[in-house]
């Protein structure tokens, strides 16, 4: 029997795990003589737009000063809400989310949760390679307890710097903690949230003393067995001393999500939206639990997504780590399966969620995930859970540099500019709290990777970049078509077209808009060009139109759509014009929706 290779953390003991990792500094990583292993990103410059709403002591005690009154009231208001409006089943996913593995490795850790956006059957088959030991490559590069990229920045310092308190710490210091919490460790008379107390007393969503209204999820035990061969314990750790003295910006566990989470996305890119979308679920699930806020969620996607930009930038670490860790477990998903990749994809069960029983966030949606193109909205929503804009609105893009290698794997043909242009075009807009443009950081908040990874790209001859449309499958489009006999057609004849680019010997249909009708299909020869008549229809109206070409799924496969005049179409005979031709019409087949 082979040994378990999860969480690899043989010979520590669980108190120095449970120690380390609440408070958000895991055991370090075990990668050696990497650039990016001694230039790892300063987390606490990252997040530093939080001093804006809060100003800390400076003692690391959960004290200090409200800044920013009207956003932490909203993150307050939010708390409590996604709290008490979670289902009973979001709330045990919770505290699956919040499961770190022990000594034995008989749990699991968030590197193995975040894996139900590969979808059902490909998340059972990376889960049992994961626990038999059949992916040792992968296991070290993204466990949570001392992978490489899973364990490779800590939150240590920022939230000592930051130093705000938790959600569910009470307003007073003469509260009565519960039974089973640590009364020394975590004693109200200096563990308590009273200098943001001033900004709750008399809000709906806390108590009259200024407590927010958050309930504490028990403890329970999961005996699905659906990342562990054993039933484990899951316990939120409320009453620990690592869990309530420890500042709640940023989130601990949801920078290790998306240490996690980026790096799955990125070694199945196919499968990244919905990778991603499970990982910002990963995120929300510590504010269902009551122990974070929304803005300690954005702050734990900033640290993951600059940290796996770091490694991804690491031309020597790339090559020697993450390029084998993702041969390995592709390989490995494509002989379980029995299949390409991609045909056991389209046979898959797609990752679902409903975390509030069709409910809507205050000044938001259900956040429901049916499908790729409502997981990549709830993760743009969950990009900002709607705060009001805190900073400069209207500013240009500003991409972070190394961002764009997080793309490497989903657009490999791109360079880095391209790449770069690719987040510029589906970046969100400016001001939003934490948001960072225009400095030398760049806005790691502003990065929708979830969008990025679904685009349909457009490479103009000049080698210049356009994102045509996102919530899809990401490809790249370099078609062009040109009319050789002129742009200008009588309806009810033929149009000569000849095109570049396209994917050799992959049919396509020919579609003349703006009412959307199929007027012929032409296949592209082993060189990726095509060529051949398409028939007008005589119904077709004069005046401008487009001609588009689409692949099998619908998508544009062209640049730019190719501009044609269509003319009225010829007289039928004995109409008096005196041709005494009879034209036979064309009448195409007219699409209710085709790609714009």
């Amino acid at each position: 029997m082979r040994t378990s290779a999860r969480a690899v953390a043989t010979g520590v003991t669980v108190a120095a795990i449970a120690t380390s990792l609440v408070i958000g500094t895991p055991l370090a990583a075990s990668a050696a003589g990497y650039p990016s292993d001694t230039t790892k990103p300063d987390l606490t410059s990252l997040l530093g737009g939080y001093d804006s709403f809060w100003k800390s002591s400076g003692t690391n005690d959960l004290h200090g000063t409200v800044v920013g009154a009207a956003t932490l009231a909203k993150n307050d208001e939010l708390a409590s809400w996604i709290n008490q409006n979670a289902t009973t089943a979001q709330q045990f996913r919770a505290l699956q989310d919040s499961e770190y593995n022990n000594a034995t490795n008989t749990a699991y850790d968030q590197s193995f949760t975040v894996s139900q956006g590969l979808g059902a059957a490909l998340e059972k088959i990376y889960v049992d390679g994961r626990t038999d030991g059949d992916l040792p490559l992968t296991s070290a590069l993204i466990n949570s307890s001392n992978g490489t990229t899973g364990a490779y920045v800590s939150t240590g310092d920022a939230k000592a710097h930051f130093s705000y308190p938790r959600p569910y710490l009470p307003a007073t210091t003469t509260a009565t903690l519960p039974a089973g919490d640590d009364q020394t460790g975590c004693a109200p008379t200096t563990v308590n949230a009273s200098s943001v107390t001033p900004n709750r007393v008399g809000k709906s969503y806390a108590s009259a003393d200024g407590t927010l209204k958050i309930t504490r999820v028990p403890v329970a035990t999961d005996t699905t067995r659906e990342f562990s061969p054993n039933d484990v314990v899951l316990d939120a750790g409320y009453g620990t001393a690592g869990i309530c003295t420890g500042g709640s910006y940023p989130s601990g566990h949801t920078t290790t999500a998306y240490q996690a989470g980026i790096t799955l996305a990125t070694l199945v890119p196919e499968l990244a939206p919905e990778i991603l979308a499970r990982t910002s679920e990963n995120g929300n699930d510590r504010i269902v639990l009551g122990v974070h806020y929304p803005l300690d969620i954005i702050g734990g996607r900033i640290d993951g997504e600059a940290a796996l930009a770091a490694r991804w930038s690491d031309t020597a670490y790339r090559t020697d780590v993450l390029e084998p860790a993702r041969k390995e477990l592709v390989s490995y998903l494509e002989a379980k399966c029995g299949d390409t990749l991609a045909n056991c994809i389209a046979a898959e069960q797609p990752y679902e969620n409903d975390p509030y029983g069709g409910k809507a966030i205050p000044g938001g949606t259900s956040q429901v995930i049916t499908d790729r193109a409502s997981a990549v909205k709830v993760y743009e929503e969950r990009m900002t859970y709607g705060f009001a804009a805190t900073g400069t609105t209207g500013l240009a893009p500003s991409v972070p540099t190394g961002a764009e290698n997080l793309l490497l794997t989903t657009f490999p043909t791109l360079t880095d500019a391209q790449r770069t242009a690719v987040l510029a075009q589906t970046e969100i807009a400016s001001g939003s709290p934490l948001d960072q443009s225009g400095t030398a950081n760049g806005s790691w908040q502003r990065l929708d990777l979830a969008a990025a990874t679904s685009a349909t790209v457009a490479v103009a001859a000049d080698g210049s970049v356009q994102v045509v449309s996102t919530g899809g499958t990401a490809k790249v489009v370099t078609g062009v078509i040109t009319a050789p006999n002129g742009t200008s057609v009588q309806a009810g004849t033929e149009l000569a077209l000849a095109g570049t680019g396209f994917t050799a010997g992959a049919r396509y249909q020919v579609v003349l808009h703006s009412d959307p009708v199929v007027v012929g299909t032409l296949i592209a020869d082993a060189s990726g060009d095509l060529s051949g008549n398409v028939a007008i229809p005589a119904a077709t109206a004069a005046g401008s139109h487009t001609v588009d070409v689409v692949d099998a799924t619908g998508t544009s496969a062209l640049v730019d759509p190719l501009a044609i005049t269509v003319t009225a179409a010829a007289a039928p005979a004995g109409s008096g014009n005196g041709t005494g031709t009879t034209v036979v019409p064309t009448t195409g087949i007219h699409l209710p929706v085709v790609s714009g």
